[in-house]
């Protein structure tokens, strides 16, 4: 099929039109993946049936040996044919191995069984592999760049109102923290995921026909896959929705930040404002019809996309619903969260790519900076006359605000010529006084903590990187021949 032929623009703009991107994602997010997940979970039942004796024991690698073989075209074929997708699954494996290992194949299992487990595994190796990987390389660019701007001074802003100053390094260190929170939030939700293997209404009974012990054919199984049953073995027919629901709402979280850094550095790239430039190859072009336009696209391309599927996180909510055991109300809906996550590794690949090719506008900076200064002296005004005991200082200094707007005085000089101000004036220590001269100076601890954010971080993402690193190669020993062909 051309990728133009497609409706979700996923696949024709987005997922499916950069190669790269394409190309790490698909092991896990496209329905080929889903088939060798799915797969995966039935060569781990038949490993574990062998370990307990049901089976013998050359009947796990012939059933490996039919799982590697299946395509996702023969399993859709079979699902024409049959009208379910596991007894599909089942049918095209049993079609590759000879009659005797045939009865052990989903042998005690249900659908769910396999799907929820599959679908644990699947999102679980996502996260360690691409996603986590992705923000931890957003985090070290944002470390970087606040880093760097540590003591850029910029005016602080609270309501698009100038406020007083921060340093822009401060002002990306907040991101540092917000996302590094997401990371630990979805690195915990992910490793917290849950798969199950206790049959049609989850009270084992099939497994109970064979065992006086079937929950621990549960855990084992599982643990095989990296995976754990509920913290009881409790369930209905489907897993425990919770811990899938708390993965997504992490993923959704984390969206929401990137989100409103893209808004903020969109906005520091207006015309008006200006304190950053966007940087752009010579052939790129801006507008259809003005030749002097740029448009901070990647940045706006962020937006969009978590306008896109923050939403779906209230399908999410509604899947944790099932009636009785089970009903099929979320079987559509569970088959586009791929499409949540595969759109926010996208939105992470934007934002990176944006931010490279930011520039900060120092003199814009100083400008901005410049035209306000005497206006938000006021608050360390204020507050120094209010440390040397003055009894009215903020009503004080804010009539002599009003007074210098409407005078174009600076308010500095309006307190120097107030009489009932000069006892308190002449008390300020030489630091205080050192603002009031230069009130760019007014930082407070911007700079201290955002070398403090940066250090704090940097030592968490370069744990974290070498742990997934030490997983990815664990699973790999365990399953790298059904999901990395």
């Amino acid at each position: 099929m051309d990728r133009f032929d497609n409706v979700s623009p996923l696949d024709y703009r987005y997922y499916g039109g950069n190669p790269n991107f394409f190309a790490r994602l698909k092991p896990y997010v496209s329905e080929a993946a889903n088939i060798r997940y799915l797969a995966t979970v039935e060569v781990a039942l038949v490993r574990m049936l062998a370990r307990w004796g049901v089976c013998p024991a050359d009947v796990p690698p012939q059933v490996e040996r039919a799982a590697q073989r299946i395509t996702a075209e023969e399993v859709y074929a079979e699902e024409e044919r049959v009208h379910h997708n596991i007894r599909a699954l089942v049918n095209c494996i049993r079609k590759h191995i000879p009659a005797p290992a045939r009865p052990y194949v989903h042998l005690f299992a249900t659908s769910a069984d396999v799907m929820d487990t599959a679908a644990a595994l699947r999102y679980k190796d996502l996260v360690r592999d691409v996603l986590l990987p992705d923000l931890i390389a957003l985090e070290e660019v944002l470390i970087q760049l606040s880093s760097e701007t540590a003591d850029q001074v910029q005016i602080g802003r609270t309501h698009g109102q100038h406020a007083v100053p921060v340093t822009f390094g401060f002002a990306m260190a907040l991101y540092v923290s917000r996302i590094g929170s997401r990371i630990k939030a979805i690195e915990a939700a992910s490793n917290n995921l849950r798969g199950k293997f206790s049959g049609a209404v989850g009270a084992f009974n099939a497994l109970s026909l064979f065992t006086n012990d079937p929950s621990s054919c549960e855990r084992e199984l599982l643990a095989d896959l990296g995976l754990a049953p509920s913290d009881t073995s409790i369930s209905s027919q489907i897993v425990e929705p919770e811990s899938l629901t708390d993965l997504v709402y992490a993923v959704t979280s984390c969206f929401s930040v990137l989100a409103n850094l893209a808004d903020d550095i969109r906005h520091l790239i207006r015309s008006e404002i200006g304190e950053l430039l966007d940087t752009y190859k010579d052939e790129e072009v801006g507008s259809s019809t003005m030749p002097h336009k740029m448009n901070p696209k990647n940045f706006e391309n962020v937006k969009s996309l978590w306008k896109e599927f923050m939403p779906r996180m209230m399908t999410v909510f509604m899947d944790q619903i099932s009636e009785h055991q089970r009903d099929l109300t979320n079987s559509a809906s569970a088959r586009f969260l791929p499409d949540l996550f595969t759109g926010f590794c996208y939105a992470i690949e934007r934002l990176k790519d944006g931010l490279a090719k930011v520039k900060i506008n120092e003199k814009r900076m100083q400008e901005n900076i410049e035209v306000s200064k005497q206006h938000y002296i006021a608050e360390p005004l204020y507050v120094m006359l209010a440390l040397q005991g003055f009894p009215d200082a903020y009503d004080a200094v804010m009539q002599l605000s009003r007074d210098a707007r409407r005078s174009g005085i600076p308010l500095v000089d309006l307190a120097n010529h107030e009489p009932k101000l000069q006892p308190y004036l002449r008390k300020l220590p030489e630091d205080h006084k050192e603002i009031l001269a230069d009130p760019a100076k007014y930082v407070g601890d911007a700079p201290g903590r955002t070398r403090a954010t940066c250090q704090e971080w940097s030592r968490y993402v370069y744990s974290l990187r070498e742990k997934l690193e030490a997983q990815r190669r664990h699973a790999e020993r365990m399953h790298s021949t059904l999901i990395c062909s």
